[in-house]
């Protein structure tokens, strides 16, 4: 599933404007995580650096995780910062096609001067996902305890 037009965001403006140019975004929209849509919430600061746009973020998302203990699905809320750089892919004056970023994994700024934030915050969610799960602090497990 891709997120809507709020991780989708038109830069051409932000590349044209000197560097060190910052806009800072209100975040509310569905990403998947884990199979299942979940709606992330937070603030983005977009930085235009001499390379490309810099995108720092501090969010927070829920998904659906099993409890380790009892296996039950229960909503798995994290807090999260991420911060990536993306990379221009045309020339936003000539219109002329880039090389790609020496990085092999990094994030690219499409044809349309669009950045698309969707990927890098799903990653950054599924980090920040907890290894062992719990519905709750004190979940006895399905055997109920002790």
């Amino acid at each position: 599933m891709r997120g809507g037009p709020l991780l989708e965001i038109n830069v051409s403006q932000m590349l044209k404007a000197p560097v060190g140019t910052m806009q800072n975004l209100e975040i509310a929209d569905l990403v998947s995580i884990m199979d299942n849509e979940s709606k992330v919430e937070g603030e983005v600061m977009l930085t235009h650096t001499n390379r490309g746009i810099l995108a720092r973020g501090r969010l927070k998302a829920g998904a659906e995780a099993s409890c380790c203990r009892c296996l039950k699905l229960f909503n798995c809320a994290v807090d999260f910062s991420f911060e990536e750089e993306y990379f221009p892919s045309t020339d936003i004056l000539s219109g002329a096609r880039l090389a790609g970023p020496e990085e092999p994994d990094s994030f690219t700024i499409n044809g349309h001067h669009t950045l698309d934030l969707t990927e890098a915050i799903r990653q950054y969610a599924l980090m920040a996902l907890p290894m062992k799960p719990l519905c709750r602090p004190d979940c006895a497990g399905a055997g109920g305890g002790p």
